[in-house]
């Protein structure tokens, strides 16, 4: 494996940002940057060969910090949303930033998605490595976050992201990366398959109602494959709360420390195919409804809503609240651990 590392850019701190390119023996790449530790391209063969960029992502180090879409990074101490700003642990209760209507997201608006994250070469991987102080976001503990990517030459990407606190706190990590198999375009066409027969339903603020449902009879199942703009438009709660996909799904099977496929993608122009595995219990299906707006593509391309699609592995939004949900509470000498693998072939 090739890793190369460069000085990309600087931060408005003067914190120096670093892009990390992961060549396999093939010549497909991974690209890595330290602002969020963030995937800024996948780069990949379609069916005749051809290499091409699969994942969303911005020319300049600088777009990477406070983007809505939050492309290709890994946001937190808690991906996705708690109602409210607000949650109860061990019984003292902690106000959070509220940046998505009345809720918190992503951590906030200085989320690890913002942060620059320190990094290296660890033998064939590349590691981030962030220090959220007690207190940050007004999350209570200090917390260690490492994000270890490795590129195989089989063109498997995996992440293993490692937390550690001194106090009971919460976290949930995921890596929000959006794909366009076609590299360009729109999403709407390709097909999704979900390893989920129960959805989470909420309310128009999108947190979550408590109790999962059948998805079965309904346009949130993916259990058989289909076109991901098939029912895209249809007069359902969940598609009108998000406008478009924007849903927690329950990984039929999952086991903790156990991987899992999560979901597979397909794009018939390109011959594409990702395989998406986990140990989360859950994956957030988004559906890019909001990408208009954000900073221009690495090609200079104004994204569109709809040119790619989040596949978000991770625990339950506002499981800090939900108490019936898979726990994200993270104890002194406990060790949080959850990876994630994209699979591409064609």
């Amino acid at each position: 494996m090739d890793i190369q590392k460069e000085l990309w850019g600087t931060a408005p701190d003067g914190k120096e940002i670093y892009r990390y390119t992961l060549k396999n023996a093939s010549g497909a790449y991974v690209q890595l940057g330290s602002v969020g530790a963030a995937i800024v391209s996948v780069v990949v063969p379609d069916k005749d060969g051809r290499l091409g960029d699969v994942v969303l992502g911005y020319k300049e180090a600088a777009d990477y910090f406070g983007d809505g879409p939050c492309a290709g990074k890994v946001p937190g101490r808690y991906a996705n949303r708690i109602a409210k700003g607000r949650f109860t642990l061990d019984g003292v209760e902690y106000s959070l930033p509220v940046n998505n209507g009345p809720n918190h997201l992503h951590g906030g608006p200085d989320g690890f998605q913002n942060q620059v994250w320190d990094s290296r070469i660890e033998g064939d991987a590349v590691e981030f490595l962030y220090f959220s102080e007690d207190g940050e976001a007004g999350y209570p503990g200090n917390l260690k976050v490492v994000a270890h990517y490795e590129w195989s030459e089989e063109n498997e990407l995996k992440l293993t992201l490692t937390a550690e606190t001194d106090t009971a706190t919460v976290v949930n990590l995921t890596n929000h990366v959006y794909f366009n198999l076609d590299g360009e375009g729109t999403v709407l066409d390709h097909e999704l398959e979900l390893n989920a027969s129960e959805y989470l339903p909420t309310d128009e603020t999108l947190i979550p109602l408590g109790t999962a449902e059948p998805v079965a009879g309904t346009p949130m199942d993916f259990v058989e494959r289909k076109p991901i703009g098939r029912d895209i438009r249809a007069d359902f709660p969940a598609l009108v709360f998000g406008k478009g996909y924007d849903n927690c799904y329950l990984i039929d099977g999952a086991q903790p420390g156990q991987i899992t496929t999560a979901a597979e993608l397909w794009a018939a122009k390109s011959g594409r195919h990702l395989e998406v595995l986990t140990t989360q219990p859950a994956v957030q299906v988004y559906t890019g409804n909001w990408l208009k707006g954000c900073p221009p593509g690495k090609s200079g391309l104004a994204y569109e809503d709809y040119d790619a699609v989040a596949i978000e592995c991770q625990h339950c939004p506002d499981s800090p609240n939900q108490p019936e949900f898979p726990t994200t509470v993270l104890r002194p000498g406990e060790l949080y651990e959850e990876a994630i693998i994209w699979s591409f072939t064609a």
